[in-house]
């Protein structure tokens, strides 16, 4: 048992002992009990020390643990609470103990549409009620990207129920280009989340490509129980290691993509690379640099480009560097005089 868990579980005792106000505690009494409550814990017998206990005293009065018990010794032998009422399971939480309690809270309420933290949620109830009494007016200071007004998030939980016990799914979907929703099987076997945007990863049928199915686009979702999961052991990290985004054209090899990035983007480029694959390959005596990308090209890589303008510059593969070229000489004219 680490010394910590040690530690904590001397703490306990001597506050239960404490908080026993029919009985007058020594400091050997205390040791007695300290040392049971250890082997039942550890299962073997090692008497604490009279020491330890009296360090341990010493800690739970001061304020680096938190506690300032107020432990005091009467009759010159007698240990007790001077707050009879006090307890160190119900000390009062600091400035520093609220804001990162508040920070907590509102991070693990953003996968409210989870069942997986369904269990979790009369805890966060507590903790805000909590926080509240102790200091409310309290403001968040973490802001996380989410968009709360996203169709199809109440579709995330029965996605994932769907995709742990392997049920396959009747779905009604309409992507952008159709003009009608179409009902089809879906084997789902994994969830993304991209740009705030979740998407349910599989196949419609054994030998059809995987593909990504945005959840706002979906009309309605069932269980088709008839039907056999399909049996596959998909590797969602595999499968989109050499990408940005979701889109994964899986006739392509990944490419080495090279870059140059001006010199006012590049501490940006360099501290937040665009892909995991991002090497910087040179800096230029005016502070621009040459960066090198392995990775497969899809929509979402030249979206990210494009939105750098002018300030970076696609210099290989010679198919994306035109590619774009031609996406920013059309922009341009858009905005001819």
């Amino acid at each position: 048992m680490s010394q910590n868990k040690n530690a904590l579980i001397r703490y306990k005792t001597i506050d239960k002992c404490l908080q026993n106000h029919y009985r007058q505690w020594t400091l050997e009494d205390l040791m007695e009990a300290v040392s049971e409550a250890l082997y039942e814990y550890e299962g073997r017998e090692n008497p604490v020390s009279k020491r330890t206990v009296q360090l341990d005293l010493q800690l739970m009065r001061s304020e680096k643990l938190g506690y300032n018990a107020p432990i005091v010794v009467y009759d010159k032998k007698f240990y007790k609470y001077e707050d009879e009422e006090y307890t160190i399971t119900d000390i009062p939480l600091t400035e520093t103990d609220i804001n990162v309690l508040t920070e907590t809270v509102s991070m693990l309420k953003q996968f409210k549409d989870f069942s997986l933290f369904a269990d979790v949620s009369d805890i966060l109830q507590r903790l805000e009620d909590k926080i509240y009494a102790e200091k409310s007016h309290t403001k968040p200071v973490i802001y996380l990207d989410k968009n709360d007004d996203l169709k199809g998030l109440h579709f995330l939980d029965t996605l994932y129920q769907a995709i742990i016990k392997k049920v396959v799914l009747k779905l009604e979907y309409q992507s952008f280009k159709a003009e009608f929703a179409k009902t089809f099987d879906f084997h789902p076997f994994a969830l993304k989340e991209y740009n705030n945007r979740w998407f349910v990863v599989g196949r419609v049928q054994a030998k059809s490509p995987i593909v990504n199915l945005a959840l706002d686009r979906i009309v309605s979702v069932d269980f088709d129980f008839s039907k056999p999961h399909l049996e596959e052991d998909f590797d969602v990290e595999a499968f989109y290691k050499n990408v940005v985004g979701v889109t994964v054209n899986q006739g392509l090899q990944a490419v080495r993509v090279q870059l140059w990035v001006d010199a006012e983007n590049a501490p940006y480029v360099l501290t937040k690379p665009l892909h995991h694959t991002q090497r910087h390959i040179s800096t230029k005596e005016d502070g621009s640099v040459i960066i090198n990308l392995l990775i497969k090209i899809n929509f979402e890589l030249e979206r990210i480009l494009l939105g750098f303008g002018s300030s970076i510059e696609v210099q290989k593969p010679e198919n994306l560097r035109k590619r774009i070229g031609d996406r920013l000489q059309l922009a341009a004219k858009r905005y001819e005089l």
